[in-house]
């Protein structure tokens, strides 16, 4: 296994990380419609490069993690959550995604937060199987909040302090 080289997205990664994202969409993850021409900017006025953690492997970007507040609440402020998770189709099952898990962790300690949360679609079981191997715990399940393709989906809360 590879391991592969993790850093801070810059305002060069944009176009990158677009492509990455439009690539790797799949209703088995996303709630929302496949995206289609002309396409939004990745970086927006919520979430810039500072919030993105990039995996490369020979220099060609595979993966990226979007860290976020879960909230505006300055009460809510110790938690940090993970909003995105990529890793490209061809870099999958070469601990790409655990290395971006393991350095979101710790760049949320970073930034003093005492926990680190998530949600994941409930037929998700790869990345399931990946966050609770992470160290990652189901805190809670909304069944059925989704409906996608005809099927109805729960949303599972995940968490784990830091």
């Amino acid at each position: 296994m590879v391991v592969p080289h993790i850093r801070h997205a810059t305002l060069d990664d944009e176009e990158t990380l677009g492509r990455l994202d439009r690539a790797a969409w799949s209703p088995l993850h996303s709630v929302q419609p496949r995206p289609r021409p002309p396409y939004e900017s990745f970086y927006n006025e919520r979430f810039g490069p500072r919030d993105h953690l990039v995996a490369e492997l020979d220099g060609t970007v595979v993966g990226y993690v979007r860290l976020g507040y879960p909230t505006p609440l300055a009460c809510n402020a110790h938690v940090r959550q993970i909003q995105g998770l990529v890793v490209s189709e061809e870099a999958r099952g070469g601990g790409v995604g655990r290395a971006l898990l393991r350095a979101v962790r710790e760049e949320a300690r970073r930034q003093g937060a005492r926990r680190l949360t998530l949600r994941v679609l409930g037929h998700n079981a790869p990345a399931r199987r990946l966050y609770e191997a992470e160290g990652f715990v189901v805190e809670g399940v909304l069944p059925g909040e989704f409906l996608l393709q005809g099927a109805y989906v729960d949303d599972v809360l995940m968490g784990c302090s830091l």
